[in-house]
């Protein structure tokens, strides 16, 4: 037959429907036991790379958790060797090493060579874990090229040891040591019978995972704590002994007994102003699950579950939410219906208060939920037997039931704070349902200034306040913006300033303590409204610092008591409001001198910063004999004359500037609230205490 006539019976059989026939029961692949791990590990582990791996500790230390959270066993290790194994360690009760009645093997090779086996089903021995598709250390044991599990139990050590998921015995140390079939556990030594506890080393294969695919440290470190805060009787302890890298061993160890109530004031990054609240309760539902019966048959049946609800959260002042949500410990990064239930019952309550205390006027628009989230610090749990997950990753919670429940809690507990009678709470209460009424203006606003034009249309309708006198350039690079205090120091600095560059806004005196206000009262500051007009940028969450129309801002005020503390207060407003620009170090004060020394025989005058620099002038001009005219000291900005402002202060390449930083915004956050806030006792206290310290030389009287 020619290669031509072998083509065309090939297309008639195709076009004749004859192309099925050789299609047979012999083609059909049939996967036994954990070969379908290994064939698609990505349904198991979602990936084979470090994540993938990642989710492998994971698996076997969430079992130890587990024992954890219904009373036994209160320490896991986790050590990561320096031969790539992972070995976990806990004194929980030990897997169980009798005979299982169907399959006749041991509870141990079961567990590990089983998939969907495990003591999580029935709900006689755990409530609520974090493994519940049994697939967990079958999973890790089908894709590790060496497996071993040692369990104290019953007075006596048992071991047993797995290579790609066959039971056998290797015999030497590692993956690679020689390796022989061999069912069934073996008692290594005897022990005390109050002793129990289980020990899993897994080596990774690396015929499945990618050659890069590495334990991160940071992230299982990240972890271990989180599982700390939401197991407050648990201490996890992460040694890393990794020497291969040059790398030293280190250990870390983790327990919390404030558990998630700990857990928000860790992950808060802002200043609070409420307390850490916690919300608890429960509910009940009922779902339909195929079940076995006693002929070992699967028959629907209706089941009652508990959900339990553990919130803990607390409004800070800043822009920025924190929400981690849990279901029986193990995290839902992407939320889940739990998270919708949280959600909706904090849209609900908040308007629903913030109308009965006339904070929204019945026109007004209802706060939204990125409202209530700014600022929100929160960790959300809940503790069901079996919940429904989506996938074997666990990212996110599918229980529909739970969405009910939770914002059931939620409204009941949440509104008995917002109504309570109790002096701190009411306060508490009064100060977050402001926080998020002025988060909705300033998301209201936001959106209008949004659909206006910035700067072109802003300079071209004349819309920026009179009093600026701008600059020509437009390159942000170049410009900068002198915010001066006063009109006669602002006469004086036109006059210095290079105007091809420098901007000047006047102020008069002190501007409002935004630390005290709030966000509307700010908006409705004349000065403060024209500071952040004039920079462009916008305020709080909207701020952008790629439109502020000036690469450097300049608070210049005099050198005295009242400018230093317009000064403060001018920092102030730029911390609260505008602090992207504190972070790109594009603030500055200006540094003008206090004293102005001319010199017998010196053509050019000297100027001096401080007192002591000027007594340290006069001594050493003293010594060498030179005379010079009286000092003049310098009050106040206006009066300096132009070339003296512009030669000391203004001038670059002259003049001197202090960058204003943030290199330690939690320090810098509370010296702001100690000096500027609503607490007075604490501000008095510190000036008490500190009056000691002052050189009474230097007070301006």
């Amino acid at each position: 037959m020619t290669a031509v006539t072998q083509l065309t019976n090939q297309a008639s059989a195709l076009l004749s429907g004859d192309h099925g026939s050789d299609y047979t029961a012999r083609h059909l692949l049939v996967l036994e036991g954990l070969e379908a791990v290994r064939k698609r590990p990505g349904m198991y582990i979602g990936s084979t790379d470090s994540r993938g791996l990642m989710h492998c500790v994971w698996e076997i230390i969430d079992n130890s958790v587990d024992e954890a959270l219904v009373g036994y066993g209160a320490r896991i290790e986790i050590i990561l060797r320096d031969d790539e194994s992972v070995e976990v360690r806990d004194d929980g009760r030990g897997i169980p090493v009798d005979i299982e009645p169907k399959t006749k093997l041991s509870g141990v090779e079961v567990v590990m060579t089983k998939l969907h086996a495990g003591g999580k089903f029935g709900g006689g021995s755990y409530s609520a874990t974090g493994g519940l598709h049994g697939v967990g250390a079958s999973v890790v044991n089908a894709l590790s090229v060496r497996l071993d599990v040692e369990v104290d139990r019953d007075g006596a050590t048992h071991a047993m040891s797995f290579r790609r998921g066959k039971p056998g015995v290797f015999a030497g140390d590692g993956g690679d040591a020689k390796f022989t079939e061999q069912s069934g556990l073996t008692k290594t030594k005897r022990i005390a019978k109050k002793i129990t506890g289980t020990r899993v080393r897994f080596h990774p294969d690396r015929q499945v995972f990618t050659k890069d695919a590495a334990i991160d440290l940071d992230s299982l470190v990240e972890r271990a704590r989180q599982t700390a805060f939401l197991v407050p009787s648990l201490t996890i302890v992460v040694r890393d002994e990794r020497t291969a890298k040059g790398n030293e061993p280190s250990e870390q160890s983790f327990r919390y007994a404030g558990g998630i109530g700990d857990f928000v004031d860790f992950l808060a990054p802002d200043t609070a102003i409420t307390d850490t609240l916690r919300l608890t309760g429960s509910g009940s539902f009922e779902e339909t699950v195929p079940m076995l019966d006693d002929l070992g048959h699967m028959t629907a049946t209706d089941v009652r579950r508990d959900l339990d609800v553990d919130i803990a959260l607390r409004w800070g002042m800043g822009y920025d939410s924190v929400v981690r949500s849990y279901v029986n410990i193990i995290a839902t990064p992407k939320g889940g219906t739990h998270i919708v239930g949280f959600e909706r019952a904090l849209v609900k309550v908040m308007n629903e208060q913030l109308r009965a205390t006339k904070l929204l006027k019945v026109n007004d628009d209802a706060v939204l939920k990125d409202d209530i989230l700014e600022g929100l610090t929160a960790v959300v749990t809940v503790r069901v037997t079996e919940p429904q997950f989506e996938g074997q990753t666990k990212e996110v919670l599918g229980t529909p039931a739970a969405s009910k429940i939770v914002a059931d809690v939620v409204g009941r507990e949440l509104k008995a704070f917002l109504t309570s009678t109790k002096r701190g709470d009411k306060q508490y209460a009064r100060a977050l349902l402001e926080k998020v009424a002025a988060a909705s203006k300033t998301r209201l606003a936001a959106r209008a200034h949004k659909e206006a034009q910035r700067r072109k249309n802003a300079l071209e309708s004349s819309s920026l306040p009179a009093k600026l006198a701008d600059c020509r350039s437009e390159d942000v690079d170049r410009t900068e913006l002198f915010i001066v205090e006063g009109d006669s120091a602002l006469g004086t600095a036109k006059l210095a300033r290079k105007s091809e560059f420098q901007a000047l806004l006047p102020i008069r005196g002190k501007i409002l303590n935004v630390q005290k206000a709030a966000v509307g009262d700010m908006l409705g500051n004349t000065e403060c409204a024209s500071i952040i007009q004039v920079i462009g940028a916008g305020s709080g969450r909207t701020f952008d610092l790629d439109a502020a129309r000036y690469g450097k801002v300049i608070v210049m005020t005099d050198a005295d008591v009242d400018g230093a503390h317009i000064r403060c207060l001018l920092l102030t407003l730029f911390y609260r409001y505008m602090r992207p620009l504190l972070e790109a170090n594009r603030v500055f004060a200006a540094v003008p001198p206090l004293h102005r020394i001319e010199i017998s025989g010196v053509k050019e005058p000297v100027y001096t910063y401080s007192d002591a620099e000027m007594r340290r002038l006069l001594l050493d001009l003293e010594k060498k004999g030179k005379k010079y005219k009286t000092p003049q000291r310098y009050k106040g900005l206006g009066e300096m004359d132009a070339n003296q402002l512009a030669e000391t202060t203004m001038e670059p390449g002259r003049r001197v500037l202090r960058r204003i930083k943030l290199e330690d915004a939690a320090v810098a956050d509370n010296v702001f609230e100690l000096l500027m806030g609503n607490d007075v006792a604490p501000r008095k206290e510190f000036i008490v205490d500190s009056a000691a310290l002052l050189d009474r030389a230097r007070i301006d009287t």
